[in-house]
């Protein structure tokens, strides 16, 4: 579902690990873009590669094992996957910035939040040190963080989970970045701090007019902030369509099983529905077939020896499944 307007165009990306001298994929053939100022959804259980898509885009995959093994990742027209490391620190933090799950983990515990906001500064402005820290103060301000003059001298330690996830934002978007990459920004947080922060990116990504890839395994979260949806499974996209074609007219088995497994106001049930089974691990991924087979209700004896395509069902909603695959017209579902 390429589009010329894209900002982001990842293309095919395969991304491995290299496990007991074998390779494993746990991205594979991703495809999907990012227009400038849309809201693209990524959503999936935990172990689908969502992050690890994510770290692929920013080239933050650990050097030991991982590594982009096939695919392009287009930045307004320029490849990220094949610049030199001093080439990506130039775009990292300045024109793509990424809101890690974990604000504790992602900040250093022994430098100082000033410290940490005015690096981010330093490498991409020409700015005095004076300038560099009132800026930083400003930053903080921005997102709702009070005696921020104060709060510049303190350590992550120091802060609450919610207030150290506003520093991260604020760094994210010290520089205005034309992509935002926010990876469950909300995961660690209580669900009063969760609903500020959602508000208080949704607030920042209007007034700066940049796009953003939200990561999240919150369907709530999608209906409330996403232009377009892209749904992830054991590494792959199996549908990629508009916020409101997804809710309301969800074609693949797995997207329909977790709008499925949502409590319901007006229902009244002793059980919830969930999704039998779990995802498969890196080393026990299908080789053939469908990835999704052994937990879908709709699955045939072909869905274990045919590779599905993802493929545009009608304009804008793109779906990896055999009940949707022109090739095999036999088993194509009324669309």
């Amino acid at each position: 579902m390429s589009s010329q307007e894209a900002l982001l165009e990842v293309q095919n990306l395969h991304t491995g690990f290299t496990i007991d001298g074998e390779m494993h994929h746990a991205v594979k053939d991703v495809s999907f873009d990012v227009a400038p100022g849309e809201v693209v959804c990524i959503v999936g259980e935990s172990g689908c590669g969502k992050s690890v898509m994510s770290l692929s885009i920013m080239d933050l995959l650990p050097r030991h094992n991982g590594k982009i093994d096939k695919g392009q990742i287009l930045f307004k027209g320029r490849d990220l996957a094949s610049l030199t490391e001093d080439e990506m620190n130039n775009i990292r933090g300045k024109d793509i910035s990424m809101i890690f799950q974990e604000p504790m983990t992602a900040l250093n515990p022994v430098l100082t939040i000033g410290t940490q906001m005015d690096e981010v500064l330093i490498n991409h402005t020409n700015n005095s040190k004076e300038e560099i820290r009132r800026k930083s103060i400003s930053l903080l301000k921005q997102v709702g963080i009070s005696r921020s003059d104060q709060i510049v001298n303190e350590y992550p330690h120091q802060l609450s989970g919610g207030m150290r996830q506003r520093v991260m934002i604020a760094m994210a978007i010290a520089c205005q970045p034309q992509l935002l990459i926010a990876d469950e920004p909300t995961t660690a947080l209580d669900v009063t701090v969760q609903a500020q922060i959602l508000e208080l990116i949704t607030k920042i990504q209007e007034e700066v007019g940049m796009a953003m890839m939200l990561i999240t395994h919150d369907l709530g979260v999608v209906a409330e902030m996403a232009d377009r949806v892209v749904v992830m499974y054991a590494g792959q996209v199996v549908e990629d369509t508009d916020v409101d074609r997804l809710f309301y007219e969800p074609k693949h088995p797995y997207t329909k099983a977790l709008l499925d497994s949502i409590p319901r106001m007006e229902e009244t049930r002793e059980e919830l529905n969930t999704i039998k089974g779990i995802v498969p691990s890196l080393k026990n991924m299908p080789q053939r077939g469908c990835r999704f087979v052994d937990r879908c209700p709709a699955a045939m004896p072909e869905c274990s020896e045919v590779d599905p395509q993802l493929g545009e069902v009608e304009k804008g909603h793109a779906v990896r499944c055999i009940l949707y695959d022109t090739s095999h017209p036999e088993k194509r579902a009324e669309v």
